[in-house]
């Protein structure tokens, strides 16, 4: 998408819209509240991708946004939280992508500013991409008439539908991974003690990224948030049930693995003990040939049985006899 030249690089879209229908294309960043301010039931929506300091400044200063909830946009890497300064609130969202073949949780950060007039959203990461909720949002006037609070449900939304959709294919490779440690008719011996370990950091890296949203989304329920219309204060509900339900399934998914990891160690120290018993008993059967044979190898004249016709044979049998009786008593006892 090509950048209008009165638009700074990092403004992904700056819009009016009236009535809930958009009015023309991009407009001017610096009349851009003016020409909110000008329509009766207008509001003004930037969005930004990581922008640079000059350009989130000049942002700022056309809308009043307050210095500190300026810099928390700028550094990123905030935790989902909601604060309000004067008669603008300022919300942060976690994104998060999943990376399924390398099985990496790939986070990101939204932040809305939200006045009566306009709503500013700032992007970081690659995950949750809010071109597609914009566009969403145009197709449904009724609710974009709600204003900068609409915009506030939809990019939420979106958000939280981006959770369901990285948990599930979490919940896939959980599931694979359970498949490695539990089945036993396999033919080579994988040890999914690495992968679970990965699973399980990337789970903890989601659950951070859920569970602190669920604060200020229940703040938003409760009517705490005036900046929200009341016409939109329902969806919000639907909103944080979603993210609540993702929460618990990233609580599930947490306590599987850890049982998981449980499972495979206990496994893996079984077979470590079925290697010491064979190796145990493979000893004990040499050793007792070992100490026939050494015995009968000293160089002493006087030793009984050295000129016996058959001693030789009567040995060798005697020590395959030990050998075979002490196998079968292993083997008995699974051992061998």
């Amino acid at each position: 998408m090509g950048h209008d030249k009165d638009v700074p690089a990092g403004i992904v879209d700056c819009a009016l819209y009236e009535d809930g229908v958009r009015k023309g294309g991009r407009i001017p960043l610096d009349t851009a509240l003016e020409s909110a301010q000008d329509v009766a039931d207008g509001f003004v929506w930037i969005g930004l991708y990581e922008p640079t300091n000059e350009q989130l400044a000049a942002v700022a200063a056309e809308f009043g946004l307050h210095p500190l909830a300026v810099e928390d946009a700028v550094n990123a890497h905030q935790r989902a939280k909601l604060e309000v300064y004067g008669d603008i609130a300022f919300m942060v969202f976690k994104t998060v992508r999943y990376v399924d073949p390398t099985e990496v949780i790939e986070v990101g950060e939204v932040m809305v500013f939200l006045g009566p007039k306009f709503v500013v959203t700032v992007r970081h990461g690659l995950a949750s991409p809010l071109t597609g909720v914009r566009r969403r949002l145009e197709a449904e006037p009724e609710l974009l008439r709600a204003g900068p609070s609409a915009v506030l449900y939809a990019v939420a939304d979106h958000i939280v539908d981006e959770y369901n959709l990285s948990g599930q294919g979490i919940a896939i490779d959980i599931d694979e991974a359970e498949f490695m440690v539990f089945d036993t008719a396999r033919s080579r011996g994988d040890n999914a003690t690495e992968r679970l370990y990965k699973l399980k950091r990337e789970v903890l890296e989601f659950r951070r990224a859920v569970r602190p949203l669920a604060e200020p989304l229940g703040r938003i329920v409760r009517g705490e948030l005036v900046a929200v219309d009341p016409r939109i204060q329902e969806y919000f509900r639907d909103v944080e049930d979603n993210l609540l339900r993702v929460a618990d399934r990233a609580d599930g998914f947490a306590e599987l693995l850890t049982g998981t990891l449980a499972a495979n160690m206990a496994q893996i120290q079984s077979r470590e003990n079925a290697d010491m018993r064979k190796i145990t008993a493979w000893v004990a059967i040499l050793s007792t040939n070992t100490l026939v044979v050494g015995i009968y190898g000293q160089n002493f004249v006087y030793m009984p049985e050295l000129r016996w016709r058959y001693g030789y044979p009567i040995m060798l049998t005697v020590m395959l006899v030990l050998s075979t009786l002490l196998y079968r008593g292993f083997k008995r006892n699974r051992w061998i």
